[in-house]
């Protein structure tokens, strides 16, 4: 009742459940134990407890791919890289928490079910792919990938029994588990996103019965039934996934899903996807900084694992080649590429020492032990106990600069609560910005409780948590629509700002803003994808990108910005009294830090709203819409 005002949110029909009900879960076991624990105690100790168990996950998963000390070194590597260790700090009660350590799970039994052929192990990878989707949308990736393996290994003639019996029963088990779950319902058998493992499911079995036949025919008349049948089941499965998919049995893909085979689709169609900074591509230097050494690790152990295939490795190659090409398109799922990185730079380092290590010892070795045949081998690399030491030592100094690396980063970058934020002043001491936790506290002991706030959706679940104070929107984006009304309140005029307020009832408006502090993620900054997402809808379509633009076709808030920019409510509520503010010596006033300009507009009031709050730092700005008098009062 606190979210979506006035529609509403059906919370079981548009979250996945797995986070809620693992915390709830572990709350009850410690109090059947008698241990005593807060549940929000609970909530933010599950990430890092989960992210002990993904260490352990990667241990064995590697052990298993490739040998005891790659897992050692894998699992050394997960405990500490940045790309991981951003989802996993205490606080982070989001199902990344969760999700990572219930998908490597998953891979480890799916491996082990592939080796085996046994029906507990597939049994297992089923109910593991169950929790995967219970916990995190990304299951899309591991029920693609899975499938992907099992094509593979049919194209290049390693498919097996044990493959077969792996596969459909964790296919079958798996899908008739996942539907369950309200929020995905029968999507595993009737979007495009699933159809690949519904279609390698079906291959299985043709395969299957191909090789029946193949034993009990004469290699002529299998070869003449065998063009007969598969013509004809082509046929057929073409006219049937094109027949339902024109009547709308099956569903099309998803915006995210284009996203990630097309960057740009997001940008050109769905602007409240490509709005997300999450889902903006990857840039080199986020490789490196989430990454560190193993980006140039992990060439090497997939080199290796290139020199020896095995069912094993060929999973472990699909799961490194796909998630790099996802990561590079979309900066969140970095989560799904730091832990076959981390996997990948174990073989290769493990390999790399297990080999020079042997040669340092084989040179200690005493003369008469050698055997005569390898004396010759050895007389032809006289030094190659000392190339070994160079070799140990440089990657000895490679570790010690990654373990360094990610405790800087992650001291830097991912140790600091999102909602109260540090920087560094001209003098290197370290400066504390509270205003967000300000601003919800005054929203929460100075507003009715049945005060309806209106923000961008970025702080919704904030101020529902914190302030418990209804809101408009929030990060649960099920309804785009909704969202557009709040960006088309934000990119308008205050007359036609004010209609749509009324109409959502709303009683405060907040707004984020930097321009005094330098905080460079605030509404102004976000301002141009309120105004896509705005007009994106048919109620907004007088709202026009090129309107806000300068004429030189810059995105200004200077005197050469736009009539438009000038006089829509987001720039009248961050702008504010800023006219005569003084923000930096030597500056005029008005000088807006982020942007690095003047404002152009700063003599205005407000007509529909009034300054309600400014925090200290005036990140948050608070205003109380105005009951107007009616038209005809005098």
């Amino acid at each position: 009742d606190r979210a979506w005002y006035p529609l509403g949110r059906i919370i079981g029909g548009t979250i996945y459940p797995g986070l809620m009900v693992t915390a709830a879960s572990l709350y009850h076991f410690l109090h059947f134990l008698n241990i005593t624990i807060d549940i929000r105690n609970v909530c933010v100790f599950l990430a890092p407890l989960f992210s002990s168990f993904t260490v352990i996950v990667v241990y064995l998963l590697t052990s298993e791919v490739k040998s005891v000390g790659a897992g050692l070194v894998a699992a050394c590597m997960i405990a500490i890289v940045p790309g991981y260790i951003s989802r996993s700090v205490a606080g982070s009660y989001d199902n990344e928490g969760i999700a990572i350590f219930c998908m490597l799970f998953t891979y480890y039994l799916w491996i082990k079910a592939s080796k085996t052929g046994s029906i507990c192990w597939s049994l297992l990878c089923a109910v593991a792919y169950f929790y995967m989707v219970s916990s995190w949308g990304g299951y899309v990736f591991l029920i693609n990938l899975i499938p992907l393996h099992v094509l593979t290994l049919m194209i290049t003639g390693r498919f097996s029994h044990r493959t077969y019996v792996a596969y459909c029963i964790t296919y079958c088990v798996g899908t008739i588990l996942s539907m369950q779950i309200p929020f995905v319902g029968f999507a595993p058998v009737e979007t495009s996103e699933h159809m690949a493992a519904l279609g390698v499911f079906g291959l299985c079995q043709i395969y299957a019965f191909v090789q029946y036949l193949r034993a009990h025919m004469s290699p002529t008349n299998f070869n003449v039934l065998f063009r007969g049948v598969m013509t004809v089941a082509l046929i057929g499965v073409g006219l049937t996934f094109g027949i339902a998919s024109f009547l709308g049995k099956i569903a099309p893909w998803t915006g995210r899903f284009y996203s990630l085979l097309d960057p740009s689709y997001a940008k050109n169609n769905i602007p409240i996807i490509a709005s997300v900074s999450e889902h903006q591509p990857t840039t080199w230097a986020s490789f490196y900084f989430d990454l560190q050494l193993m980006v140039f690790m992990f060439p090497v152990g997939l080199y290796y694992c290139f020199r020896e295939l095995t069912d094993s490795n060929i999973f472990i190659i699909l799961y490194a080649v796909t998630s790099i090409y996802f990561a590079g398109v979309m900066v969140r799922l970095m989560l799904v590429l730091a832990p076959i990185m981390c996997i990948m730079s174990g073989i290769g380092i493990s390999v790399t020492l297990s080999t020079y290590m042997k040669n340092i010892d084989s040179n200690e070795a005493p003369a008469s032990s050698v055997p005569a045949k390898n004396k010759k081998k050895n007389t032809d690399y006289p030094i190659k106990s000392e190339i070994a030491t160079v070799m140990v030592t440089i990657v000895a100094i490679f570790l010690t600069t990654f373990v360094f690396h990610c405790t800087w980063v992650t001291n830097e970058a991912y140790s600091s609560p999102s909602i109260v934020l540090a920087a560094r002043g001209h003098d290197g001491n370290r400066i504390i910005f509270d205003d967000f936790r300000e601003a919800y506290n005054w929203l929460k002991f100075n507003t009715p409780e049945n005060a309806k706030v209106m923000s961008w959706w970025d702080y919704g679940y904030q101020i529902t948590a914190m302030a418990n104070r209804t809101i408009i929107v929030d990060n649960n984006t099920w309804n785009n629509t909704h969202i557009s009304r709040v960006g088309q309140a934000m990119a308008s005029p205050e007359e036609h700002s004010y209609t749509i307020m009324k109409e959502l009832d709303v009683d405060y408006v907040l707004v984020i803003f930097g321009g005094m502090s330098g905080y460079s993620s605030d509404d102004i900054n976000k301002f141009l994808w309120m105004i896509r997402i705005g007009g994106s809808t048919p109620e907004g379509a007088h709202i026009k990108e090129s309107d806000y633009y300068s004429s030189s076709g810059e995105y200004k808030v200077d005197k050469d910005g736009s009539t438009a920019m000038h006089n829509s409510l987001m720039y009248k509520m961050c702008y504010y009294r800023f006219g005569e503010s003084q923000t930096e010596q030597g500056k005029p006033t008005g000088w807006d830090r982020v942007r690095n300009q003047e404002i152009g507009n700063k003599d205005f009031e407000l007509d529909v709203l009034e300054e309600a709050f400014t925090s200290e730092h005036w990140l948050v700005r608070i205003y109380k819409v105005k009951d107007l008098d009616n038209r005809g009062n005098k």
